[in-house]
């Protein structure tokens, strides 16, 4: 846009400028060959009484005279074939001058200008002269000199107050756009300072408007989010206290745990929801995330025949994603596993880096699942179709992304790929 600006002012003063500079010029070219015509035609007619009452040698001492004085040729045409002062050849405009009329015509070498002398009583005598170009164009080159200098001035001072004008109205967008990516970032507290047009003000003040309208509803949902989080731990007690009172210690132990599991979930759904984006992303040692949640499942699938195979790499293994969220989106993947293939089925977990990435797989010897069962909602088995949906995010949030494959069984394999910690500062 500056540039464009740039350029339309520079159209518009060059365009403007040769319409005021080229007549301007022109009439400085003819102001100045009428001054010189002006200045010759007074020379000649100051010999006018000289001629019509001088002898023929006085005339020529007078001719020749002005002749040195002016610089310019200067001849008497007498009737008959006398020529005095500068002998020239008759020329047409002399010709024409001896029938009584004076006047002025272009020639080759410059302007001559012939003036007809009555009142000889031997006939009309003409006085001719001839204004050279140089002193025709005397003074022109520099005044167009003058012009052109000027006609630049005027473009480039256009220019500057262009660019000027556009550094005003730039400025106030750029901050906009550079508020805009932030929002976008989550930086939810960047806001515009209004400068510019009143149209951009206007603007900047709506935006500012969006963002504390997007705080206030981010903060709204958090604290729902929250809430009914909160509201869990009721039945979760109930649920833990009914668990105590089985007469089977096994089962009871067995329940306990998985009511354990449930209560850390709810804790970490409560702690994401109050969780500040903006702040800094611990590092998280994959490898431990992994071997804690495969120790909880392996207790599950002894339960129901199903044969673990965990090959995890040896840690630390840092990623991005925050411990709790790494550990929802294992529990939504083996969760799946358990919901959807039959009892008996083989699993495996494995976790290794790959091309700068930690690749967490799981994989299965069961029926497989679509690839539709990738987004929100769009589980064929009648689930609410978010397991996947979680580990997506949760793979995206450490800079990384969710596969869906097919496991060398034929059944179903998901690969989430981490990308390793990054630090920002603390708004």
């Amino acid at each position: 846009m500056r540039a464009r600006l740039a350029l339309l002012a520079a159209a518009v003063s060059v365009l403007t400028l040769v319409a005021f500079l080229v007549p301007l010029a022109l009439l400085v070219r003819d102001v100045a060959e009428d001054r010189a015509t002006v200045r010759a035609t007074a020379d000649a007619q100051s010999l006018v009484p000289v001629v019509g009452t001088a002898d023929d040698s006085t005339i020529r001492l007078t001719a020749e005279q002005l002749a040195a004085e002016s610089g310019r040729p200067v001849s008497v045409f007498l009737p008959g074939d006398t020529v005095l002062g500068t002998p020239v050849p008759r020329t047409p405009a002399v010709a024409l001058a001896e029938r009584g009329r004076s006047l002025t015509v272009a020639s080759e070498r410059g302007r001559e200008v012939v003036i007809a002398v009555q009142g000889r009583a031997d006939g009309t005598g003409v006085i001719r002269t001839v204004v050279p170009r140089t002193e025709l164009t005397a003074g022109v080159g520099r005044a167009w000199s003058v012009l052109a200098l000027l006609g630049l001035l005027l473009v480039l001072v256009g220019l500057l107050v262009a660019d000027r004008l556009a550094r005003a109205l730039l400025r106030p967008i750029a901050e906009l756009s550079t508020v805009s990516h932030r929002l976008a970032n989550a930086e939810l507290d960047a806001r515009v300072t209004p400068a510019g047009p009143a149209e951009l003000r206007e603007v900047a003040g709506a935006l500012n408007h969006l963002a504390a309208r997007i705080q206030v509803l981010l903060a709204q949902e958090r604290e729902q989010v929250a809430d009914l989080s909160h509201r869990l731990r009721t039945p979760l007690t109930a649920l833990r206290l009914e668990a105590e009172s089985l007469r089977e210690p096994q089962d009871a132990a067995r329940i306990a745990t998985a009511v354990d599991g449930l209560e850390r979930a709810v804790t970490g759904l409560i702690r994401q929801a109050r969780r500040d984006r903006s702040a800094a992303v611990a590092d998280t040692d994959a490898a431990a995330v992994v071997a804690d949640r495969v120790a909880f499942w392996s207790v599950l699938a002894e339960d129901t025949g199903r044969e673990l195979r965990c090959e995890l790499e040896a840690g630390p293994l840092p990623v991005g994603v925050p411990a709790d969220e790494l550990a929802a989106a294992l529990d939504a993947l083996l969760g799946n596993v358990f919901a959807h293939t039959p009892d008996g089925t083989a699993f495996t977990v494995r976790l290794a880096r790959d091309a700068g990435q930690v690749v967490l797989a799981v994989a299965d010897t069961g029926p497989g699942m679509p690839p539709a069962t990738l987004g929100r909602g769009a589980s064929p088995a009648g689930s609410t179709g978010l397991g996947l949906d979680i580990a997506r995010r949760a793979a995206e949030a450490g800079g990384g992304r969710l596969e869906l494959g097919v496991a060398p069984g034929g059944g179903a394999e998901v690969r989430l790929r981490l990308g390793p910690p990054t630090t920002s500062t603390r708004s």
